[in-house]
């Protein structure tokens, strides 16, 4: 396994912590990560499914009681001559760099791997024979929303995620908390340009399927009775759901039937309900 270079820490302002400090600024944050190649993996269960997906670590934060821990996940990862620094502090500290409870006592600065392209992702899903059910996320700007659209892909078959490229990002922190690092599980990447991306999911075969309330929608149990062999389905904004011009570039326009008067959900809970529907019954 990697060589773990335990590096105990007292000091809150301490130069080696910059990774983690002030991680509730959400627009620092968001900037910074990407810039330097970075996302913040939170807790032991998040970490380990990161490692699993070939993801590297710059760095763990962590307090003691969680070195074993750290030590079973990295001991199946091949060896190498690079350390990984392994900053340990009490919670009292920990609370102090961060600014927040850590949950669970471990964060870890993880290497952000190269996006790769979109036909590479509609490709290699399903161990090599390619996606036949795809979720787009366009602009979808919460990242508690993100992560929960990606913990339903992955428990509900979906084969992959597409996000267009004002969506929030999937490897921020809460999205891959709240996904509960399934972000590592499904395949996805970004798609850009966006919605001119369509054109490219119906050269690879899929028929695009945009959730919006529409003169012109068909019900999701019309689609459901009736489903393609490759659907993307589109899902929108908070607030103000998916673009004109993405609705009208679709192939479908679907809405999720409703009772007691309520016109639409959540687009976390529209997704689970449409993925579950849509899913592919072998």
């Amino acid at each position: 396994m990697p060589r773990l270079d335990l590096q105990p820490v007292t000091d809150p302002s301490d130069e080696r912590l910059a990774d983690y400090v002030s991680l509730t600024d959400v627009a620092l944050r968001s900037r910074h990560e990407p810039a330097k190649g970075l996302y913040i993996a939170e807790s032991s269960t998040v970490l380990g499914r990161a490692l699993a997906a070939g993801h590297r670590p710059r760095s763990v934060l962590l307090a003691p009681r969680w070195v074993p821990d750290l030590e079973r996940m990295l001991a199946s990862l091949p060896d190498d001559d690079v350390a990984v620094p392994v900053y340990v502090a009490e919670e009292p500290v920990l609370e102090a760099i961060t600014g927040f409870h850590v949950h669970r006592g471990a964060l870890a600065a993880m290497h952000r791997p190269a996006l790769p392209s979109v036909e590479s992702v509609l490709r290699r899903a399903r161990g090599g024979a390619g996606a036949r059910r795809v979720a787009v996320l366009e602009d979808i700007v919460d990242h508690t929303n993100v992560g929960a659209a990606f913990r339903s892909a992955a428990a509900l078959g979906v084969d992959a995620v597409l996000v267009t490229p004002r969506c929030a990002d999937p490897l921020y922190r809460r999205s891959v908390r709240v996904s509960m690092g399934t972000v590592f599980q499904v395949p996805w990447t970004r798609i850009d340009p966006w919605p001119d991306g369509i054109s490219e999911l119906r050269d690879a075969g899929f028929v695009t399927a945009a959730l919006a309330l529409s003169d012109d929608s068909i019900t999701l149990d019309a689609l459901v009775a009736d489903p393609p062999e490759r659907l993307a389905m589109v899902l929108g904004a908070e607030g103000h759901g998916l673009k004109p011009v993405t609705v009208a570039g679709s192939d479908l326009v679907v809405r999720i039937p409703m009772a007691g008067g309520v016109d639409s959900l959540n687009v976390a809970a529209a997704a689970a309900v449409a993925f579950w529907a849509t899913r592919v019954r072998e």
